[in-house]
């Protein structure tokens, strides 16, 4: 097993021991899903742990804690700041594909800025539909989605070490150990941001949206990450058969 059961839906609660439902999660169950109670459900924290459950307001536990280790090494995508619902959309496709860290920026050519209580307001957005992805897609880890960044900040984050690309038309084949992409804005990266990173990968013979781009390099990511055998081991309790 890789997580939670594919076969039942999973809902994030703040206390594994004690899974109390928020009320938008338990009226979905009741009244979209149609669950009644009873039904069988993961509960999970979000950070690795879940167990089976039953259905209800406060969720009966039915099994123990499982948990999974942090996946390695981390997957990051960082994309410039698109117009209308796109980033929504981004990060929701990110997380159904298995991204660990997701960090929206400005870049030079970007034309879309928030303003400070907007980017509150819109991150705060970004890590709700982060949530409400990683339980349609039954992740034991929901991924980490930052505060809208500078691409200084950005630069500084793909320097940790080896593996960090920009996604550029003129790249070759992704490196085995790729771990953080960054998807430019549509117009283009500038020749500054250009000289602030080597690492150049193509994403195909086409001419993509920024959007589409940055959910095919989360996937690009995810599938070079398993391809290299690190899979998250599900740590069983002591005495757990």
């Amino acid at each position: 097993m890789d997580g939670p059961d594919r076969l039942v839906p999973l809902v994030y609660v703040d206390d594994l021991d004690d899974p109390v439902l928020a009320l938008a999660d338990h009226h979905h169950l009741a009244r979209v899903r149609r669950l009644r109670p009873g039904a069988a459900v993961s509960v999970g924290d979000g950070v690795g742990g879940w167990r089976p459950a039953r259905f209800g307001e406060r969720c009966e536990p039915d099994g123990p804690i499982l948990r999974q280790a942090r996946p390695e090494p981390t997957l990051t995508v960082a994309f410039a700041l698109t117009k209308g619902d796109k980033p929504e959309v981004a990060v929701q496709a990110l997380t159904e594909v298995g991204v660990d860290r997701i960090v929206p920026f400005v870049a030079e050519r970007t034309v879309v800025r928030w303003a400070p209580d907007k980017a509150a307001r819109n991150a705060a957005r970004l890590r709700a539909v982060a949530r409400e992805a990683g339980m349609q897609s039954r992740r034991a880890w929901v991924p980490e989605v930052a505060d809208v960044a500078g691409f200084d900040t950005i630069a500084a984050l793909a320097a940790e070490g080896e593996g960090a690309a920009l996604a550029h038309p003129d790249g070759g084949p992704p490196p085995t150990r790729l771990h953080t992409l960054l998807i430019g804005p549509e117009g283009g990266w500038s020749a500054s941001e250009e000289a602030a990173i080597a690492g150049r990968v193509r994403l195909g013979p086409h001419v993509l949206r920024a959007a589409t781009a940055a959910v095919v390099g989360g996937a690009l990511l995810v599938a070079l990450r398993e391809a290299s055998g690190c899979r998250s081991a599900v740590l069983h309790p002591p005495g757990w058969l």
